[in-house]
C-alpha cells in the first residue's frame, strides 16, 4: 500500500484533490486555522516590510504534509497584493532552468518553491546570490571559453516550503530572514477547519460529528478536508445528508479509519508486532515482511504516526511495541512484553534494521 492509496494519507496526488483543496484553503491570513504563533509573527513581517515600501524578508516554512505550507504561500502573496510564481526543487534540474524562472519576476512578485531541499546543487548555488543581491550569473557557453554574464533580477520575496528541513544546507537556510516550524493541529482546530471546509461544501454537520472526523485526522487538516468527503459521501448515499457523531462513526469504520486514526496498515503493523512476536523487539525487514509490505513501506508511510502517538518505538534491538499499543488493540501483553518506553530511542534511523 502506496501513501498514495491511503485515506490518512498527508499528500495529495491526485490532482482533482488538489482542485477541491484549492477551493477549501483560507484566502487571508486571518482566516487561517491554528499555527497562531506562526501567523502572528508571519503577520508582523508582512505587514511591517508593507508600511517601509520594501520587499519582505524571504520565508522558509517547514512542516510535516498537508499542513498549510502551500496555503500559507498563497497567503503572503495576497496579502502582499502581488502574484504568485510556483514551483518546486525536483522541477528546476538545472541552474539555467532557475535563471529562466528568476529573470521573468515581476518587482516585488513571491516565487513559491515547493520541496525547496531537493532543489539540484547548481541552481541551489544560484539561488545564493539571487537570494541575497537580486542577480545571477549567466554562463554562456562551455570549457576555458566559458564566460559568466551578470544578470539583475527584480527583488522578489521567495517561499520555500520543506518536509524535511534537516536535509536543507546550512548555507541556504542561512538567507531566509523568517523561518517557522509548522505543528500538527489539536482536534479544537481541526474541528474548527472541518465546519469552515462542510459550509463550503455545501454538506450540513453538527458539531460532534465534527468532533468525531477532527479526532481520526491525525493533527492534518489535509487528512480531516478528506475525510469529511468521504464520511459526506456515505451520509448522502446511505442517510438523510446530515452527519452526526454516529454517522461518522458508522462511515469511518467503513473506511477501516479506526477513533485515533489508523487504518488498516496501522494496525496490520500493531498487530503482527504484537500477536507474531510478542510486542517485539523486531527488526523492520521481519515485519515488513509478516505484514506482505516492503520495508521502505512499513518504515515511511507507517512508523512516523504510530511513533508519534506513542504506540511503537525503535530501539538498538528492533521495533517494539508499547503499553498503549496493547490496549489500543485490546490485546493481553505477555509477562515478558516490554511496555514502558523510557529506554526507547524514537530518532535513530538505522535502529532495529536486518
Amino acid at each position: 500500500m502506496s501513501e498514495e492509496e491511503r485515506l490518512v494519507s498527508a499528500d495529495a496526488e491526485n490532482i482533482d484533490e488538489q482542485v477541491i483543496e484549492a477551493a477549501l484553503r483560507p484566502k487571508k491570513l486571518d482566516d487561517f486555522v491554528g499555527q497562531e504563533r506562526v501567523r502572528e509573527q508571519l503577520s508582523l513581517v508582512l505587514h511591517g516590510a508593507l508600511r517601509r515600501g520594501r520587499t519582505p524578508d524571504h520565508v522558509l516554512l517547514s512542516g510535516g504534509p498537508g499542513l498549510g505550507k502551500t496555503t500559507l504561500a498563497m497567503i503572503i502573496a495576497a496579502e502582499l497584493g502581488q502574484p504568485l510564481r510556483i514551483s518546486s526543487g525536483p522541477a528546476i534540474e538545472r541552474a539555467g532552468d532557475l535563471a529562466a524562472v528568476l529573470s521573468t519576476l515581476a518587482d516585488g512578485e513571491v516565487l513559491f518553491l515547493d520541496e525547496i531541499h531537493r532543489l539540484a546543487r547548481p541552481a541551489e548555488e544560484m539561488l545564493y546570490m539571487a537570494m541575497e543581491d537580486f542577480r545571477v550569473d549567466v554562463v554562456v557557453g562551455k570549457g576555458p571559453g566559458a564566460t559568466a554574464i551578470p544578470l539583475d533580477i527584480a527583488p522578489f520575496t521567495l517561499v520555500g516550503a520543506t518536509t524535511r528541513a534537516g536535509m536543507l544546507p546550512g548555507p541556504l537556510r542561512d538567507r531566509f530572514g523568517f523561518v517557522a516550524h509548522m505543528d500538527f493541529y489539536g482536534p479544537a482546530e481541526l474541528e474548527v477547519i472541518v465546519r469552515r471546509s462542510a459550509r463550503l461544501l455545501d454538506v450540513e454537520i453538527t458539531d460532534d460529528g465534527a468532533a468525531e472526523i477532527a479526532g481520526r485526522s491525525r493533527g492534518t487538516p489535509r487528512i480531516a478536508n478528506r475525510l469529511l468527503r468521504r464520511v459526506r459521501d456515505y451520509a448522502e448515499v446511505r442517510a438523510d445528508g446530515v452527519i452526526d457523531r454516529e454517522l461518522a462513526r458508522v462511515a469511518l469504520k467503513l473506511y477501516e479509519v479506526d477513533e485515533r486514526g489508523l487504518d488498516r496498515l496501522d494496525r496490520a503493523v500493531l498487530g503482527s508486532l504484537m500477536r507474531k512476536f510478542g510486542g517485539g523487539p523486531v527488526g523492520l525487514s521481519t515485519l515488513a515482511v509478516s505484514v506482505g509490505e516492503e520495508p521502505e513501506t512499513v518504515e515511511v508511510v507507517a512508523e512516523p504516526f504510530l511513533v508519534r502517538q506513542g504506540l511503537l518505538a525503535r530501539t538498538p534491538r528492533g521495533r517494539v511495541a508499547t503499553g498503549a499499543a496493547w490496549a489500543h488493540l485490546g490485546l493481553t501483553p505477555p509477562p515478558a512484553a516490554p511496555l514502558t518506553g523510557t529506554l526507547f530511542d524514537v530518532d535513530g534511523d538505522a535502529e532495529g534494521t536486518e
